[in-house]
């Protein structure tokens, strides 16, 4: 069987990503939209009323007027922030539950996590889900991205021929504590309180590194790296997407890259750190697992198809 795909926005980074996995895939066919109708919503309307599954990468108030006039019964994807929080949408992270895996299966309507709130989620859910930390843990959490995480001005800006000189180091930004991911980071894993979260960007073009730090005195149940290692694992456990690194494991320089998982669609999670002071890292590329790759399993997820079909999942380690 061959199935319809209708992407809103193809033209943008994340929509770029997501056609190149798809092409050439013999179980689906893209549908396209002459170059004048791409703001005409008349003709993108009737480009999802054809399609089996249509995914949006607009802005969030363009996702938001789209939605307004699509029909309940098309099933979309929507890799905006526009309705992650949003009750009547199943939030797209398989992973977290085989009842999240099955609402996805039967969903018409899937918000596609946020990058930083995709490592974030990664790790913090599973300490709340298994009481391993109270919802009211002071979470820290530091998280450096590439520059394409910031879209085509982003990406123009950095590689841009007389760039300023400030673009040659990391950045952080969300000084102010309000990024748009606090929101979901927050419903999704059931804290609390949100996390003081320090977003980083850097001049390399993909790839994620989330960090939050746990103190073992601190926690509800005071495990060693071993032993939250083997707790990861078990929650995680045969998903084809999500890896579990052995306690201690890291590269052989003793230095995370954050691009080490760049152009592919995977996420890894590693446990360091000592028996008192524990750091969990997740490393992923922005551009996959944090936005065209999960949209894309959570496609195959919602046709039925194999989870990780069109996906690129290798197994790195420096």
């Amino acid at each position: 069987m061959t199935y319809k795909i209708f992407i809103d926005g193809q033209e943008g980074t994340t929509g770029l990503k997501i056609q190149k996995r798809l092409q050439g895939r013999e179980d689906l066919e893209l549908l396209s939209i002459n170059e004048e109708d791409r703001k005409n919503p008349v003709a993108r309307m009737e480009q999802m009323r054809q399609a089996d599954i249509s995914f949006l990468c607009l802005p969030d108030a363009a996702s938001r007027e789209i939605i307004e006039k699509a029909e309940p019964d098309l099933r979309i994807l929507d890799t905006s922030t526009a309705h992650r929080t949003d009750k009547n949408w199943v939030y797209g992270f398989p992973e977290l539950s085989q009842i999240r895996r099955e609402k996805i299966k039967e969903a018409n309507r899937v918000a596609v996590p946020g990058c930083h709130a995709t490592g974030f989620i990664s790790l913090v859910k599973p300490l709340i889900s298994l009481k391993l930390i109270d919802k009211d843990y002071p979470l820290t959490c530091h998280s450096i991205t590439g520059y394409s995480g910031g879209g085509k001005s982003m990406i123009a800006r950095y590689e841009a021929e007389n760039r300023e000189a400030s673009l040659d180091s990391p950045r952080q930004y969300g000084l102010d504590q309000n990024h748009k991911h606090l929101a979901e980071m927050i419903a999704v894993t059931g804290i609390g309180y949100a996390p003081i979260f320090h977003p980083i960007v850097a001049d390399y073009y993909s790839g994620m590194l989330v960090t939050i730090s746990l103190y073992r005195r601190l926690m509800s149940k005071k495990l060693k790296p071993a032993a939250l290692r083997q707790e990861l694992a078990e929650y995680y456990k045969d998903q084809p997407v999500i890896k579990v690194r052995q306690a201690g494991e890291k590269p052989a320089d003793g230095f995370m890259a954050a691009d080490m998982l760049s152009e592919t669609d995977g996420l890894a999670i590693y446990v360091l750190g000592n028996e008192e002071q524990i750091t969990l890292m997740a490393g992923y590329d922005n551009l996959g697992k944090g936005a065209s790759g999960a949209a894309i399993q959570c496609m195959n997820i919602m046709l039925n198809l194999p989870e990780t079909k069109g996906l690129v999942i290798e197994d790195r380690i420096e």
